[in-house]
């Protein structure tokens, strides 16, 4: 055969295989075009989206802290990921229901593990100086509580809590306005906070 006719021949053949790739290649099952979804397609892509699914969440973003205390509370945070105000307000406010009512039935026990040392041998003075039957004032409801200050010393966190509470006897009932600051050491692996100074708010 011819030399160029060979090559033409060639040429042809290779140009009939691939238009023949390009029609079986180029449709989906049952001669669907690709661009169309079939039966397979659609198996795969429930199968990446459950793929997707099972996969474990991104790591949540920093918390943003706000107000007079949010320089603190940052520097808290980067000392302890863990911490957060939301969680951190839900305990101080369950901590000042069970440490107002636990000194007022004068349950030394309760309030023991809560209180710093100086604030619990106050508080036990406070105890026995109360008449056995003059009335205790309980806790009625919470008006208010937010973080006033915030900081942290060395591994040593503290963080003032401003109260405002309703408290009663039965008879007579009253306001009371206090700053609570707890504290704990970052680096403990208890992540309980203890009651470190009380003071009146003005």
């Amino acid at each position: 055969m011819d030399p160029v006719m060979e090559v033409i021949f060639l040429a042809g053949a290779a140009l009939f295989v691939l238009s023949r790739l390009y029609f079986t290649l180029g449709k989906g099952e049952n001669n669907r075009p690709v661009g169309r979804t079939s039966p397979t397609a659609s198996s795969d892509e429930a199968a990446s989206k459950k793929a997707h699914e099972d996969l474990p969440p991104p790591p949540s973003e920093a918390p943003i802290f706000t107000g007079p205390a949010a320089a603190g509370l940052e520097e808290i945070y980067a000392a302890d990921r863990s911490f957060n105000t939301p969680t951190f307000m839900q305990g101080a406010r369950a901590a000042y229901q069970i440490i107002v009512s636990a000194f007022a039935r004068g349950d030394r026990k309760a309030l023991r593990p809560m209180l710093d040392d100086d604030v619990y041998e106050a508080w036990d003075e406070a105890i026995s100086a109360r008449e056995s039957d003059a009335p205790a004032f309980e806790l009625l409801r919470i008006r208010k509580a937010e973080i006033e200050t915030a900081d942290l010393d060395g591994t040593m966190a503290r963080v003032a809590v401003r109260y405002e509470a309703e408290l009663g006897d039965g008879e007579i009932v009253r306001t009371a306005r206090e700053i609570w600051t707890f504290m704990r050491d970052v680096t403990s692996s208890d992540p309980n906070w203890i009651l470190d100074d009380v003071e009146v708010a003005n």
